[in-house]
């Protein structure tokens, strides 16, 4: 399996331990962002979507003018526009970027958040409208000829759009979502099934349900998996667990703030989210550096969960993810632009390198 890594960029500097700093939209902070990745090492960031926060496909196309290389993974929500359209607007963007476009497909989410715009659609109805989106987005990057679509959520007649992506035979998918509904539409139509940071038994299990659901279509050995985690590192185990000791102690300051952290207030919980709650009432760490106490104390709102240790130790947690199958890694920090040039220094070059080991040693047994 090749290893890809994604890190992520936003429009300013905040996280659960870090009050936003300057403006809304952050033009120095999202230069700084894109191009210290991307020189890192990393493959794509994401761009993440809330109602509360700038445009996430308008944030990538300014990415994609300050870098060169880095891949822009744009979460989307579907339903807030017609299909035909969103895919037309992927494929310019694709063609722009020289082929640099993946979607992370968000269907389920902050049930809040989507009525915050709007949508209203209950959750499974709302995947069985992505998964409807989704035929109609791949029938518009690829038809050649006038197509029509008949469906409960759409109707389209004579589309053919010209412009195509330049990744061939669609931009890449990344799906997210726990639930069963979730789960029957990523066996259809993901290329890279996205999971939050789980104990190895869990997610081991996940990636033995998703693929017994693709095998239904033939796509069970085609389908990757991603993990996001938000590592922790320190010179010493001591020192990485005291940071993570301060990242909890300020993060519990700020949340306590409504003005600040206004997110964690009124979120509606998904399956995702239940699950991480869950695993942080078991216990505080799990396989010994998974780190669980910012997924307990905000209702595992999103990527909470951290590995905790020195790089060596993190890599070699990461790499233990690896074996079971995960070869696409999305980090990120609470410190988000000095965590991600460590990551860059400190962390990927080790994790590559475990990998490389790894994939030699069962060369050598197979031959």
């Amino acid at each position: 399996m090749s290893l890809e890594f994604i890190g992520l960029v936003s429009a300013q500097e905040s996280s659960e331990s870090l009050a936003p700093r300057g403006p809304n939209v952050d033009v120095a902070f999202l230069k700084a962002s894109a191009q210290s990745q991307e020189y890192g090492g990393f493959d794509k960031v994401l761009l993440a979507v809330n109602t509360a926060s700038p445009d996430s496909f308008v944030l990538a196309t300014y990415a994609a003018a300050v870098t060169d290389r880095l891949g822009l993974l744009i979460a989307h929500r579907p339903g807030f526009q017609a299909p035909t359209f969103a895919a037309r607007q992927f494929a310019t963007l694709d063609q722009l970027s020289h082929g640099r476009v993946a979607i992370n497909v968000i269907t389920g989410g902050d049930g809040g958040d989507l009525q915050r715009d709007g949508d209203f659609v209950g959750h499974d109805d709302r995947y069985e409208r992505t998964d409807e989106y989704l035929d109609v987005f791949r029938k518009t990057w690829t038809s050649e000829k006038p197509f029509g679509h008949q469906g409960r959520h759409y109707r389209i007649e004579g589309n053919l759009t010209q412009v195509k992506p330049v990744q061939q035979p669609h931009i890449p998918i990344y799906f997210s979502g726990a639930s069963d509904a979730a789960v029957r539409v990523a066996a259809r139509h993901a290329d890279v099934y996205m999971m939050w940071g789980e104990p190895l038994a869990q997610i081991r299990e996940r990636i033995a349900t998703v693929r017994a659901a693709a095998a239904a279509y033939g796509r069970d050995q085609q389908l990757r998996f991603s993990l996001s985690l938000r590592p922790i590192l320190g010179a010493t185990e001591e020192e990485a667990w005291a940071r993570a000791a301060r990242i909890l102690a300020s993060a519990k300051e700020l949340i306590g703030n409504a003005a600040t952290h206004a997110k964690f207030r009124g979120f509606s919980a998904n399956v995702g989210s239940e699950r991480l709650v869950n695993i942080a009432r078991e216990a505080r760490v799990h396989d010994k550096r998974l780190w669980t106490e910012i997924a307990a104390l905000t209702g595992a709102t999103g990527n909470s969960t951290s590995l905790v240790g020195t790089p060596d130790q993190v890599a070699e947690a990461v790499a233990e993810y690896y074996d079971l199958g995960v070869s696409t890694f999305l980090f990120r920090g609470f410190d988000p632009l000095r965590d991600a040039v460590e990551y860059g220094q400190e962390l990927l070059p080790r994790i590559r390198a475990l990998v490389a080991g790894r994939e030699a040693t069962n060369r050598r047994k197979a031959g």
